[in-house]
């Protein structure tokens, strides 16, 4: 053991031994359940419909109180609270900050903070980065604490990321470079202080979020399928900003870390704890007893957090002169292939890693990276991306502002059914998702065994693909198979199977009269709250559901191919389409993991309506002899 770990264990227990005697003096018991709060120590209207960006019900956040320590008197009240009962109770009414719950702090002095902001997922905002300080050293100060955990006040959910929108409202970009200093210079003193940092992880630990567990001295997380760490500011046009390219390579590696940060990809529980990027993967109920009891250890010395030892292998690709520059040389290579030196993100995050590894100074690491940042925030792409970026959130079920009027079959009987029309490619893929992802039983159902045969060979290929890859468990597989009932014309059962259907998809071919044929005999079999949803691409709906019986449960549900892949969903909903049924549409929609967008029933719906001038102006250079390649070519330039 090194003289600088040493002297930091004694100051850790000097602090520990105080902390003890105080208890001590106070009478409180050594209970990891006796809480207490930190507040007991101080105190496009022509072809969108009018619901595109906002359709569901306004889910209300309650807007935390501001801190109530008062800074400038210093009013606090008695440093140490003997019922520990009283003090939950305090710590329930009397709201201290906006970003986090009121602190508690156990019996051995570990000190909870758990993230929770007023919007329905945690983000670091310029106002949370603020309040994170004020916190910071009202801990610090706080001669009791020997040690700290972050986890999060709200369920599934650790921190999303930084919040865009801050950056996004920066007209110089320049100005933000002392804004992201002043958080480094944050996480920097969390990060020197005798205190022991713990991460404790449940849910997307994302940019920001994931920059911020990287500061700490260990990271657990959850095995929960929910639970994903990355930084996935590339996808904006970004950099890491809070240290995410200084931190990330020394502790799962520069090859991983390139991965991470070139790509934006999620890595899971499992993959986290092999690279090193977690520390422990715990089950849900156990995430926080476990990471106090490793807050303690760290604060008694009797554990000491070490990385990942880097195999012989990497070693002398990461760190040799001759193994990193042919790193560079293939990165550099893959980058140009796949971006053709349109996006500016990644050769700037390549430009700074390298700078970043010939310096030795943290100082001046962090300063090129808030330097990158900037620069590529003031760039159109990234201006470009996050306009894509925030279109996308807007489109999510917590971000709207439209309220729909509850009936008693959305609230007291959910949708759980769902009957697609058609095993082919598209149907087949509209089967997968909604029994993947949304967790409906499906009807799948085709006119005989033959076409019946390859929508099941496609669920087959495609969740076998997955579990070979790991990307599914046993169980999962399992269950979605379980979920899909397969159907033909000539299932004499089918139609009992249809009378506890709420939606039916059709997926046929273009025709009219078919489709209407379809309608008629779904209305004979269904019952009255079942929607009928076409999937049609160019037929328009009023047509389709004239003279129906229920022409209110009728509208257009466009899905694109091949349907795991595409995100977008079209919701056409027609004039006589009723807003209940409009809503459930956007609500299964969204369970199927899509991005739903409501758009008026007019030719071509959306999608279709902006790529016909392409394909007439295509046409017509064809025709003058263009060639195709050239055509192609000069799409991809312009950035297709």
């Amino acid at each position: 053991m090194n003289s600088s770990t040493t002297r930091m264990m004694l100051l850790r227990n000097s602090r520990r031994v105080s902390a003890w005697r105080s208890l001590a003096a106070a009478g409180t018991t050594s209970n990891y359940s006796a809480l207490r709060p930190i507040s007991s120590l101080f105190t496009a209207s022509n072809i969108l419909g009018p619901q595109s960006k906002s359709y569901l019900s306004t889910v209300s956040n309650a807007t935390a109180s501001p801190s109530n320590f008062d800074h400038q008197h210093h009013t606090c009240s008695h440093p140490f609270s003997t019922n520990a009962a009283t003090a939950a109770i305090e710590s329930e009414s009397k709201r201290q900050y906006q970003y986090f719950q009121n602190v508690q702090i156990t019996s051995s002095g570990v000190a909870i903070v758990k993230f929770d902001g007023p919007k329905s997922v945690n983000t670091i905002s310029f106002e949370m980065k603020d309040e994170a300080r004020r916190l910071w050293q009202d801990i610090s100060s706080n001669s009791e604490i020997t040690a700290v955990v972050y986890s999060s006040g709200k369920p599934n959910t650790f921190i999303a990321g930084a919040d865009i929108g801050d950056i996004a409202a920066i007209e110089d970009k320049q100005t933000v470079i002392p804004i992201i200093q002043d958080a480094t210079n944050l996480f920097q003193e969390m990060s020197k202080s005798e205190l022991p940092l713990v991460a404790a992880i449940d849910g997307p630990a994302l940019g920001g979020g994931l920059e911020w567990t990287l500061w700490c001295d260990y990271r657990i997380c959850t095995d929960s399928p929910s639970t994903k760490l990355g930084l996935p500011e590339v996808k904006l046009g970004l950099l890491p900003g809070f240290g995410g390219t200084v931190n990330l390579p020394n502790i799962v590696g520069l090859q991983n870390a390139l991965d991470m940060m070139l790509t934006g990809k999620e890595v899971r529980p499992k993959q986290a704890k092999k690279w090193g990027l977690v520390d422990e993967v715990v089950s849900l109920p156990s995430l926080e007893k476990r990471a106090v009891a490793v807050a303690e250890s760290l604060a008694n010395g009797s554990m000491i957090a070490t990385r990942k030892k880097k195999s012989w292998m990497n070693y002398a690709i990461e760190d040799t002169t001759l193994g990193q520059s042919q790193v560079w040389k293939t990165v550099e290579a893959k980058v140009q292939k796949s971006t053709d030196g349109k996006y500016p993100a990644p050769l700037k995050i390549i430009e700074v890693l390298k700078a970043g590894l010939g310096l030795s100074s943290t100082d001046e690491k962090l300063t090129i990276e808030r330097e990158g940042f900037a620069a590529l925030a003031a760039t159109p792409e990234s201006e470009a991306l996050i306009g894509i970026f925030e279109g996308m959130t807007s489109c999510k079920p917590k971000n709207n502002n439209t309220t729909f009027s509850p009936t008693a079959h959305t609230t007291q009987n959910p949708d759980k059914r769902i009957a697609v029309l058609g095993a082919g490619l598209m149907g087949a893929g509209i089967a997968q998702v909604s029994a993947e992802k949304g967790g409906f039983e499906v009807l799948l159902k085709d006119r005989d065994l033959a076409g019946l045969a390859k929508g099941e060979a496609y669920l087959d290929d495609n969740w076998g693909a997955k579990l070979k890859k790991r990307r599914m468990t046993q169980y999962q597989y399992n269950i979605h198979k379980s979920n899909i009932i397969p159907l033909t014309d000539s299932t004499k059962s089918w139609p009992k199977h249809f009378a506890k259907t709420d939606l039916v998809i059709e997926a046929v071919f273009e025709d009219l009269s078919l489709k209407r044929q379809i309608l008629s005999q779904m209305e004979s079999v269904t019952p009255a709250h079942t929607i009928f949803a076409t999937n049609t691409s160019a037929i328009p709906i009023r047509d389709i559901a004239e003279g129906c019986a229920r022409p209110a449960n009728v509208l257009g549900m466009h899905y694109f191919s091949p349907v795991p892949n595409m995100p977008l969903l079209e919701i056409i909903p027609h004039d006589g389409t009723s807003p209940e049924v409009l809503e459930r549409s956007l609500r299964i929609g969204t369970k199927q993991g899509k991005t739903c967008i409501v758009v008026k029933d007019v030719p071509g719906f959306y999608v279709n309506r902006c790529l016909g001038p392409y394909l007439v102006e295509v046409s017509a250079l064809v025709k003058d002899g263009v060639p195709l390649e050239k055509l192609d070519a000069s799409m991809k330039e312009f950035g297709m």
